[in-house]
């Protein structure tokens, strides 16, 4: 009995990473280099090109940006994990968390996604 209950804990627990995203605009090198095909060197190009010039703004943003990742291997990495959410997710969430403490009312602008719009969802083919 206990080891159905373990091995049904196993396989939650690896449906679970299966289909964790891991956002390239906010992943630190550590979890980048948990994609499979990220190595440290791809995964520091990803990061000194998101420092030098900012969040990628979508898949081909990316691929066009870091040296040795066309449109294939931006698929292959999108497939294993790696997501590429808007831009402007982490300015929008800070800008409703500093409204929030002040005690504004928490109203987007008109236009202005939601965090639930703002979500990034990953679908593992």
């Amino acid at each position: 009995m206990i080891k159905k209950l373990l091995a049904t804990a196993a396989l939650v627990a690896a449906f679970g990473q299966a289909f964790a995203a891991v956002d390239v605009n906010t992943a630190n090198e550590d979890a980048l280099r948990g994609i499979k095909g990220i190595g440290p060197a791809r995964a520091k190009a990803i990061l000194d090109e998101r420092n030098a010039h900012g969040p990628f703004k979508d898949a081909s943003d990316l691929g066009k940006r870091v040296k040795g990742m066309g449109g294939h291997t931006v698929d292959r990495l999108q497939a294993e994990g790696l997501s590429v959410g808007p831009a402007n997710v982490q300015v929008a969430q800070s800008t409703q968390g500093t409204a929030a403490q002040a005690g504004a009312k928490n109203v987007p602008a008109k236009g202005a996604a939601t965090p639930l719009q703002a979500a990034t969802v990953a679908v593992k083919k």
